[in-house]
């Protein structure tokens, strides 16, 4: 049975959430935004185990207050990250034996994620080897130049916006990060790693209700869709 391992980097700050604290250890619906991201992993049966990546000196607090108060189960490693998120997944490799199959990558800060969604994942990814969750762009997407004057009118019918979680074999994932090191080359995802290496990476339609937390706004959207979910 194939192994999959997922990575979860989780050292964002609260920058934009006007926030001294980790974002990831905000409330939303009394529990921190991280632990809601556990629980989906703890319940999705495709996953072995977890590796959580935090900011360097949180690993202690991790273990204890988050993984243990909240009974997370599953087999998870916290390991230290990097200045930056790029930096933070590679740290995440580094801590995976050869014995996973797939790497699913997602972020803690996206704690809607549907279980569903990871399930048809990690089929897809077993036939292209590298595959990701998007939403179809619903808006206008217009380019400017520097002085904010419109160029033209982006046409939108095959522009996708990338979520996680992002999936790939292990090897390829590891081989595209190990690269982009050596390259001092900084994608603005995992997927844009593995596309320099000239390999196809499958887009598959993921959930609008994945967001991802960065605003004070964002919680209340998400404390919306928990409540219509019936939780909390």
């Amino acid at each position: 049975m194939d192994k999959f391992t997922a990575i979860i980097p989780a050292a964002g700050q609260g920058r934009r959430m006007k926030s001294y604290l980790n974002k990831q250890f905000i409330l939303l619906k009394g529990m921190p935004i991280i632990v809601h991201t556990l629980r989906v992993f703890q319940d999705a049966g495709i996953i072995s185990d977890i590796v959580l990546v935090c900011a360097s000196g949180e690993e202690e607090y991790y273990r204890q207050d988050i993984l243990s108060n909240y009974g997370i189960s599953k087999p998870t490693v916290v390991v230290a990250g990097g200045s930056e998120r790029q930096d933070s997944v590679y740290c995440g490799l580094e801590a995976i034996d050869d014995s996973s199959d797939y790497i699913m990558i997602h972020d803690g800060a996206r704690p809607l994620l549907p279980i569903n969604l990871i399930n048809r994942l990690a089929e897809e990814v077993k036939i292209t080897g590298a595959v990701v969750a998007g939403v179809p762009v619903s808006d206008t997407i217009k380019r400017t130049d520097a002085g904010g004057i419109i160029i033209d009118t982006v046409m939108r019918k095959r522009l996708w916006s990338i979520q996680t979680p992002q999936v790939f074999r292990l090897d390829l994932i590891k081989k595209a990060h190990k690269l982009a090191k050596a390259a001092e080359f900084m994608g603005t995802d995992d997927a844009t790693l593995v596309e320099r290496l000239g390999v196809p990476v499958k887009v598959i339609p993921g959930s609008y209700e994945n967001i991802k937390i960065t605003t004070p706004e964002d919680i209340v959207v998400a404390e919306a869709i928990l409540k219509r979910r019936g939780i909390g």
